[in-house]
């Protein structure tokens, strides 16, 4: 039997959760559980979480073994680059929802890229609990996750072109064909639905879940939440800190 590893006085990592103030009262909900979520797992001082609305004002982010964006990707040319440059080097990256949205107005081509080449092209409408197909247990973050599973309520995004046709894309969760036809306003009646996905390239985990306040009311979402999390800081280029 292995022992168990205590991180003692010394943090394992430190994360920074960048949000805005200025986002929809649906998405402002869910970053304001969002930070009570992440900084509960933070009790006993095993790892350090930040949240601001700057990047810059935080200088150097290589300082952070993750950034968590709940609701909104940096809009000004100057956090852009130095986000790009974070992420090109080895950063870490934990996004949901709201912080992927991009269409023809956003400008920024990278930003694209890194998601896997989509834009957003439609939605579910209004927001509502679905079945969820994990597509493989063989990845760290979905292995002790059941192979369907129902979410809290929740806005979906469908994207186009559909990340799973890139080749760097691994979907891990999807929307199950089974919820169609989904929606009592804008009605979708199919399609490819990616949920969770990772860009092999970056160490990044993109969460589709993240409208309103009930995201964080079911264990199981919540533990692929966390396993996330762990994922993408395990990955450091600086080491994996939950073997130290």
């Amino acid at each position: 039997m292995r022992e168990a590893s205590y991180a003692g006085q010394t943090p394992r990592f430190r994360a920074l959760l960048y949000y805005s103030d200025y986002v929809e009262e649906a998405h402002r909900q869910f970053t304001h559980q969002a930070i009570s979520f992440f900084d509960k797992l933070t009790v006993g001082d095993g790892w350090i979480l930040e949240a601001d609305t700057s990047l810059l004002e935080k200088g150097d982010l290589s300082q952070y073994d993750v950034i968590i964006m709940p609701d909104v990707h940096p809009g000004t040319p100057e956090e852009r680059t130095l986000f790009e440059h974070y992420m090109e080097h080895g950063g870490g990256w934990l996004g949901f929802h709201a912080a992927a949205y991009n269409d023809l107005s956003t400008g920024w081509d990278w930003f694209r890229d890194f998601l896997g080449g989509g834009r957003f092209l439609c939605n579910t409408w209004p927001p509502q609990p679905a079945l969820l197909e994990v597509e493989t247990q063989e990845h760290d973050i979905t292995r002790n996750l059941p192979e369907e599973f129902v979410c809290p309520s929740s806005e979906f995004y469908q994207w186009q072109p559909d990340p799973r046709l890139n080749p760097d894309i691994e979907v891990l969760v999807s929307l199950s064909p089974k919820n169609f036809p989904m929606g009592l306003k804008d009605v979708v009646f199919g399609g490819d639905f990616p949920v969770v996905w990772t860009n092999t390239r970056y160490r990044m985990i993109y969460l589709n879940m993240g409208h309103g306040d009930e995201c964080f009311t079911s264990a199981t979402q919540n533990l692929l939440f966390i396993n996330s999390l762990r994922w993408v800081v395990s990955q450091s280029p600086s080491g994996n800190p939950f073997e130290r």
